[in-house]
């Protein structure tokens, strides 16, 4: 279940930013399922209640 309310909480400027915690690369934000994507790590950090948790133990895989 997503929160919309969650989602308006996150900073646009703290997106940008924001950078993967293994890669140093760009996070793209994923509105719809409330992640942020590492491409190059093909992980999706979620956002908790506007928080975005970036633990590699807490990320999803994207293989």
């Amino acid at each position: 279940m997503h929160d919309q309310d969650s989602i308006k909480q996150i900073d646009p400027k703290m997106l940008e930013l924001l950078v993967c915690p293994l890669t140093k690369g760009v996070l793209d934000y994923d509105r719809e399922h409330s992640e942020l994507i590492s491409k190059k790590a093909k992980l999706a950090y979620p956002v908790r209640e506007g928080i975005p948790i970036l633990l590699a133990s807490e990320a999803r895989s994207l293989d």
